[in-house]
């Protein structure tokens, strides 16, 4: 059967008008203007070709047709409300489906994990490779990027967007620092990631400039005996996520976990 298309947005706004008897109220708790509350009540009398409101010496009024509705709808948005916690409930709050890029996982992410794993033993982690992987796709709950901020995304920075120098000799180059020595300045060598240019710096390979926090990773793990001064870079590791898996419990606990 085909449904009727119900404004939605227009039957929030009648709702939290009804329960004020105020536009000005209502705006308040909606986050919009009086004008805009305004407008959502007169486009939802226009569809349904009754009055909502009535304005009296005393303030706003229900009419009639408005509180035959106002029931049926409030137990409709309760509904509405049960239906997403329903939904939310579906999703596990035990299995944490993370990507990041291999490099950081190995040197940062993974004994954090296990530090948080150590805390929570129900909990399962399921590991998927790569910085670019789509969150629908891959069904993720967050993903660590390096990346000059969250894009379209919610995160948060892992410290501050710095980098540093690990080896000597001739450049190293990787893709997020393909011209290390300038540009028209051939690099000795080429590598895939971060990584790579740390695993080659440490062999004696030459030098690479490589974030700051992967270094300290390779260092606090005893790969690598220390490395160059800090300085400024364009990109940081962030953790990110869409708004709904951002806003799940599990997901604040991770990320609250992995920040501090």
């Amino acid at each position: 059967m085909k449904r009727t298309h119900l404004p939605l947005n227009a039957l929030r706004v009648f709702d939290a008008a009804a329960r004020h008897l105020s536009f000005t109220r209502a705006a308040d708790e909606l986050a919009v203007t009086p004008a805009a509350v305004g407008q959502q009540i007169r486009a939802l009398e226009d569809l349904l070709g009754v009055v909502l409101f009535r304005r009296t010496t005393k303030g706003l009024e229900l009419t009639d047709e408005a509180q035959a509705g106002l029931e049926p709808l409030r137990a409709g948005f309760l509904q509405f409300e049960d239906a997403v916690q329903a939904m939310q409930a579906g999703q596990s709050s035990h299995v944490y489906t993370i990507a990041a890029p291999r490099d950081i996982f190995a040197a940062w992410l993974a004994p954090r994990l296990a530090a948080f794993r150590a805390a929570n033993p129900d909990i399962r982690v399921v590991l998927v490779d790569g910085d670019a992987t789509d969150f629908t796709e891959a069904n993720l709950d967050l993903a660590m990027r390096l990346s000059e901020g969250p894009g379209d995304l919610e995160g948060v920075a892992i410290g501050e967007a710095q980098q540093t120098v690990v080896g000597e000799g001739e450049w190293i180059a990787w893709p997020s620092d393909p011209n290390p020595a300038g540009e028209g300045i051939e690099a000795g060598l080429h590598v895939g990631d971060a990584g790579q240019a740390i695993a080659a710096a440490a062999a004696g390979l030459g030098r690479a400039r490589v974030p700051l926090l992967l270094a300290q990773g390779w260092r606090d793990l005893g790969r690598i005996p220390g490395f160059g001064e800090a300085e400024p870079a364009r990109k940081a590791y962030w953790l990110v996520a869409p708004l709904p898996q951002w806003r799940q419990k599990k997901v604040k606990a991770l990320v609250a976990h992995l920040t501090t």
